[in-house]
Parts: C-alpha cells; sequence; structure tokens
C-alpha cells in the first residue's frame, strides 16, 4: 500500500530542520519589519511633498516675509522640511544683521551655513530605514539560499542511510529547502523595489530644498545689499 507524503507548507516548515526552520523564522521577521518600514516611508515622504508644495506656494504669494517667520517660529508644531531651512536662515539672517559691522556678505554666508546644516539633518530623517531597505534587498537572497543548501544537503545524507533512493525520500527534503528561497526572495524584492522608488524620492526632495535655499539665498542677497 503507498502513502502519501503531506506536502503542505505548514507541515513542511513544522517538519524541517531546526536550522531552516531558524532562517525562515528570521526571514519572516524580516519582512514584516521590512514592510513596516515601507509603509512609514510612504507616508513621511507623501506628508514632506505636501508639505513642501504648501509652504512654497504660501512663500511666493507674499512680499515681505517676517509675518511668515512670526508664524512658523511660534508654531506649537515642530518644523520640518522647507519651513525648517526657512526658519533658520531667516533667523540666523536677523540676527546677524541686527549685529554692527557686519558685512552683508558675511551675513548671507552665515544664513547659508544654518540653511545648510537645517537641510543636513532634514535629510538625514528622510534617509532613515533606507539603508535597511538595502541590506534586506541585497543579503536576503543568500539567507535563503543557505537554508536551501542545507535542506538539500540533509536531503542527500538521508539517502546515504538507505538501500534503496525514491523522490519521496528526498521530496519534502528538497521542498522545506525551496521555501527559505521563497521567503527570501519574499523578503527581498519588495525591500529593492522601495529602496529604489523612496531613494528616487529622496533626492528630488533633496533638490527640490537646494533649489529653495538659492532662491531665499538671493532674496536674502538683495536685502542685505538694501
Amino acid at each position: 500500500m503507498s502513502t502519501t507524503t503531506d506536502l503542505s507548507y505548514l507541515h513542511l516548515i513544522l517538519n524541517a530542520s531546526l536550522l531552516v526552520q531558524l532562517v525562515i523564522l528570521s526571514l519572516v521577521i524580516t519582512s514584516f519589519v521590512s514592510w513596516t518600514m515601507i509603509f512609514n516611508k510612504r507616508v513621511m515622504l507623501n506628508r514632506a511633498k505636501k508639505e513642501a508644495e504648501k509652504f512654497e506656494g504660501q512663500f511666493w504669494s507674499l512680499e515681505d516675509l517676517s509675518p511668515l517667520y512670526n508664524r512658523i517660529s511660534n508654531s506649537r508644531n515642530p518644523l520640518t522640511g522647507m519651513e525648517k531651512i526657512f526658519e533658520a536662515g531667516f533667523k540666523e539672517f536677523a540676527r546677524l544683521r541686527s549685529q554692527e559691522n557686519i558685512l552683508p556678505d558675511a551675513i548671507i554666508e552665515g544664513a547659508q551655513r544654518a540653511m545648510r546644516i537645517a537641510m543636513n539633518k532634514e535629510i538625514d530623517v528622510l534617509e532613515t530605514n533606507l539603508s535597511f531597505l538595502a541590506t534586506v534587498g541585497s543579503t536576503s537572497p543568500y539567507v535563503g539560499l543557505f537554508g536551501t543548501v542545507w535542506g538539500i544537503m540533509n536531503s542527500f545524507r538521508a539517502l546515504g542511510n538507505v538501500q534503496q533512493a525514491s523522490i519521496a525520500l528526498v521530496a519534502p527534503g528538497i521542498a522545506e529547502a525551496l521555501i527559505a528561497t521563497a521567503m527570501g526572495l519574499f523578503a527581498a524584492i519588495p525591500a529593492v523595489i522601495a529602496y529604489n522608488r523612496y531613494t528616487n524620492d529622496v533626492e528630488r526632495l533633496i533638490s527640490r530644498y537646494d533649489i529653495f535655499m538659492d532662491e531665499f539665498s538671493s532674496i536674502l542677497h538683495r536685502h542685505a545689499h538694501s
């Protein structure tokens, strides 16, 4: 009488070797963390782009920027993005301009330096977790492949203990090994796609911040020499 081997995914995982189980578990946890970061990063970048568009509209609609600075500096909400860059530059510009015997070029350089520091801090926030996604995308397939190699090796070792080999003896071990590879790809592919997409979005935001800094510096330059 022939017996049917249970090749369901759950059965294969539960009956896999301890090392293969650890590999699969680590990939499942990594995938969960990765997806959490992907969704959080998507929300953050969408918010950053909307805030940049909103602030640019306010910035270019005003001739006198003092009321805009006063409103932003007195806001209870934490400043981010362009608002933070603008607030840092305008604050340093006003502070240096109130002092005596300071050349206009020195005032502009101080304001630009303050904006550059603020922008670098914003870049650090925007790039948070991108390195993790890159690491997941590059290493997960190899982790899964390690589990696959180990599972297949155990299957062939088991053949050495029997007199008559059959596909039924090695099928469960190979199947459980291939699950590790599948889990590695499941963790890696979304991480790679998200990393490439979000890196492009961050670079576009950085370029937008740079352009704003140049335009704002030109305005401050005219005020400093007036």
